[in-house]
This record gives C-alpha cells, sequence and structure tokens, in this order.
C-alpha cells in the first residue's frame, strides 16, 4: 500500500496485494441512508478527473467493482474513525459513523493519484493500491481559524477554503466575525453593527459583511463536509467597529471613529453599562439561532483598556449568557482569568508564565483547553525574512516549526485529558485575497491537521517527504502554495 502521501498519518495500516482498479463498470454502492449523502460526495468528487459514471445506488449483496460503504464497524473507533479494506476487486468502507466515512473519503482520494483533483478529464489509471486501514483522531478538536474582520472574505472564498480544510480531516471552522476594524455579521435586532461597522477593513480595503443568508450558507457548505462553525464575536476589546455603529455602547456615549490599523488593545465596550449586556445576549441571541453548532466564542484576549477586575466579572457574565442561548463558551487563554464554567473551552495562543497559569487554572475548573501556540500554529507569520506577506511578532515560522512541537509537553503541569485539540490560526492583516490565505496556510497547515489527528511520535524526518508529495496535488487543486526550500 503506497502510504507515504496520507495526510494525516493513518493510526494502522496493513498492506496487501494488487490494487482496486476504477474503471467505467465501478459504482459506488451504500447499505444505509445515511450513507447516501457520502458516497454521492465521493462519486462528485472523482468524476471530473476520472471521466466515470461512478452510479451512486443502494447496496444488492455482495457485488465485484465497488466502493461499498457500510455500517458495523467497531465501535471503538468512535464517532469519526474508520476501517477500509481495499482488494482487487472491491473497497469496503466501514465506520460507526457517517462523519468515519467522510473522513475515510479524504484517505481514499490520498492514496489515489493527486491528479484526481483535477476539474477537467486526466488519462488515469486511477488505482487504489490493496490494504487495509484503522484509523481515528487523537483529538476531538482540529480546528482552523480565518479572519474575516481584518479584511473580510466572502462566501465562495469561505467555502474554498472549508474545502481544503476538509483534505486534511479538520473538523472545525473557526470564524473571526467581529474586531476593530471590521464587524461582519448581520445582526437584525442591531443593525448598524454591519452597516457602519461592516464598512471598514485594514488599511481602508473595502470592507463587508455576511447577511444571515450568507453565514447560513456557510454553515450549511460546512455541514456537509462534517466541519462545524465557531463563529467569534470578540469582547470586551476588539470592538472599535461595534463602538462605531452604537455610541451607547461607549461609556461617555460618544461613536468612536471607524478605525482601519493594526494596532490592538485600545478598545473596550462599556462593562459598567446593562445596555452592553442588552447588546451582548441579542448579539449572542441572534448568532445561536444562526449556529447549530455546540460553541460560541466570545473572544476575550488582548483587554488592555478594562480593568482586571471589570474585565472578570464581565467574561464570567458574559459566559452565562452563552450558556443561556444554549451553547458552550470558548474563550482566548486571558479568559482564564475569570471564574471559568465547567463546559467552556479556552484556547491557549501565548506561552508566557502567567498564560500558562491562565490555561491551568482553566483546567482546574474543569474547563478544557484548546492549544494554538503562536510561534508554531500561527500561519500569519512569515515562513522567512523574505516572505511578502505576513507579521513577525511571534517569529518565523517554517514548515518544521509548525509540525515539530507536542501537544501534551507543550504547557508543563497541564493534565493531557484536559487538552480539547489543537488549532491554526490565520488573522489577516496582511492578507486580502483567497490566494493570500493559500499562500500562508499551505504547506503549514496540513502539518496542523496531523498534529491533531494522529499519534504521538511524529518525526519530521519521516513526515518531510510525504508532505512534499502533495505539491502535484495542490498544483491540481489550484492552490497558491509557498514553495518551501525543506520541500524541494
Amino acid at each position: 500500500m503506497q502510504t507515504h502521501n496520507i495526510i494525516p498519518m493513518p493510526v494502522q495500516m496493513t498492506p496487501g496485494a494488487g490494487a482496486f482498479a476504477l474503471d467505467a463498470e465501478t459504482a459506488v454502492a451504500y447499505d444505509a441512508p445515511a450513507l447516501a449523502a457520502v458516497a454521492e460526495f465521493l462519486a462528485g468528487l472523482l468524476r471530473p478527473a476520472t471521466g466515470l459514471p461512478l452510479p451512486v445506488q443502494p447496496a444488492t449483496g455482495a457485488q465485484p467493482n465497488r466502493i461499498h460503504f457500510t455500517t458495523g464497524a467497531d465501535p471503538e473507533l468512535g464517532d469519526e474513525g474508520y476501517e477500509l479494506a481495499i482488494t482487487p476487486t472491491v473497497v469496503t468502507v466501514r465506520a460507526p459513523q457517517p462523519a468515519g466515512h467522510f473522513y475515510a473519503v479524504q484517505t481514499l482520494r490520498q492514496l489515489l493519484p493527486p491528479a484526481v483533483e483535477s476539474s477537467t478529464q486526466q488519462p488515469g489509471p486511477w488505482l487504489l493500491p490493496a490494504g487495509t486501514i484503522r484509523d481515528y483522531p487523537r483529538y476531538g478538536w482540529r480546528s482552523a481559524m480565518l479572519d474575516v474582520a481584518r479584511h473580510f472574505f466572502g462566501v465562495a472564498d469561505v467555502k474554498r477554503y472549508i474545502d481544503l480544510l476538509a483534505l486534511y480531516k479538520f473538523n472545525r471552522l473557526h470564524l473571526h466575525l467581529s474586531d476593530d476594524q471590521g464587524w461582519r455579521i448581520e445582526i437584525k435586532s442591531w443593525p448598524r453593527l454591519a452597516e457602519v461597522g461592516g464598512r471598514t477593513a485594514v488599511g481602508g480595503a473595502p470592507g463587508g459583511y455576511y447577511t444571515q443568508a450568507d453565514y447560513a450558507a456557510i454553515v450549511a457548505y460546512a455541514a456537509a463536509r462534517h466541519i462545524v462553525i465557531v463563529p467569534e464575536i470578540d469582547m470586551p476589546s476588539h470592538t472599535n467597529a461595534a463602538l462605531a455603529a452604537y455610541a451607547e455602547l461607549n461609556c461617555d456615549g460618544v461613536a468612536r471613529s471607524p478605525y482601519t490599523g493594526v494596532e490592538v488593545g485600545f478598545s473596550s465596550l462599556c462593562v459598567e453599562k446593562e445596555i452592553t449586556y442588552r447588546f451582548i445576549d441579542d448579539v449572542l441571541r441572534e448568532l445561536a439561532a444562526l449556529t447549530p453548532g455546540p460553541y460560541l466564542h466570545i473572544g476575550g484576549d488582548e483587554a488592555h483598556a478594562t480593568l482586571d477586575e471589570e474585565y472578570r466579572i464581565f467574561m464570567a457574565r458574559v459566559q452565562e449568557l452563552v450558556s443561556r442561548h444554549g451553547k458552550r463558551p470558548v474563550g482566548w487563554e486571558e479568559m482564564g482569568k475569570a471564574q471559568m464554567r465547567r463546559d467552556a473551552l479556552l484556547q491557549q495562543w501565548r506561552l508566557t508564565p502567567d498564560a500558562a497559569d491562565h490555561a491551568l487554572s482553566a483546567a482546574a475548573q474543569g474547563a478544557q483547553v484548546i492549544l494554538a501556540p503562536a510561534n508554531r500554529t500561527y500561519l500569519d507569520m512569515k515562513y522567512d525574512e523574505q516572505t511578502p506577506l505576513g507579521l513577525t511578532w511571534a517569529g518565523y515560522i517554517t514548515p518544521e516549526q509548525s509540525y515539530t512541537w507536542e501537544p501534551s509537553t507543550l504547557i508543563p503541569g497541564l493534565d493531557p485529558a484536559a487538552i480539547a485539540g489543537v488549532e491554526a490560526a490565520l488573522w489577516a492583516e496582511t492578507l486580502v485575497t483567497i490566494a493570500d490565505i493559500e499562500y500562508m496556510a499551505f504547506p503549514r497547515l496540513p502539518g496542523i491537521a496531523e498534529i491533531g489527528w494522529s499519534p504521538a511520535g511524529r518525526s519530521w524526518d519521516e513526515y518531510r517527504p510525504r508532505l512534499a508529495a502533495h505539491k502535484p496535488r495542490w498544483d491540481a487543486l489550484g492552490v497558491n502554495y509557498y514553495k518551501a526550500p525543506d520541500l524541494e
């Protein structure tokens, strides 16, 4: 079995003899109605490049030349695990839940030649090497964050990023929907947030926002790829766009001027006013109704203009508002200064002693911790001093540096059982187009995916050739990736 190009690396692989060849008679079969969607997804993925009809049909017993989706897998695989059995006559995909079948599809496509990703017909042949795979994720939280507030990215761009995340088995997309530079989601009870706060972006670039219908389309597109949208409304700082839209959210009652710079920490909602909490409650209520996933991210980072005691009271109160709307609160690591709900998640991004204390405090209160160390997983950091895009405050991050870290030892004293998973963050101060996003995400993004999915004990020397083997796949997908010297 040609396994060198699978990312994330599966848990267990056993090679077999021969290969399964896709041809004009191959069909995709399923034996439960819940599996029809993933069978259609696979067939739709393969038809353009292969030129094969690949009909999708209910299974009618054991038939040759089929890719067969079936239930009855080992329940210990969990909700996202799967088993693949590839022989020269049939491919069998077993999983306890449809998510596992979907992740098996991502493995199948990576076992096929990279040209399978092309949108136009290619010559083939289309061979799946025989063997078996048993696979399941290490962590339940495998996330990427996209900042659409500093610069706005439309629905098509977000869908494109979702498709690239799906290839590497990410299961969360954290959308940073508000910041000083822009408010990007329509809130019907506070319409000026989008109408006024959505006009601006860094450097005076065009703004924009998602209507609620736009956001619903993103949520549905992600859900079809087993990705949960985690919307973030940052507070109490990073709020200048809201403060410009509604004067009453400022302590002095004066609307702030629109902001297009990149400095942080200067803004704050007026945490003493009750209208602030009515505002937050309305925003969270509408966002919760639009978001079927269980999480609302409430930010909490870099609140330099808010007194510590006021911050603690504010963040504790807002967590309860999130819970009132049936969601679990997520916040940046500074939220660890406040009392934490047991169902909350803390997102670690700094590696300072006080930041580590916040994570330890959150874990001691029963909260889980998401690891997103800026010097490893912030994909907006430059690769090197020649990189035309990105920032440098967390240092240069090569593909090797983004891959060679271990979650269980990142924060001394943190119980590994408290780690929810990992996140690759992509801030957009310098990013304007989807091509910019792709350039900063690839080739680093797949490594974060592998850290979140594959067992501990990874090696850069082993991973590097697998990653390099994905360059033809990115070429076929039209990805604008960085040509990393160590992958040449």
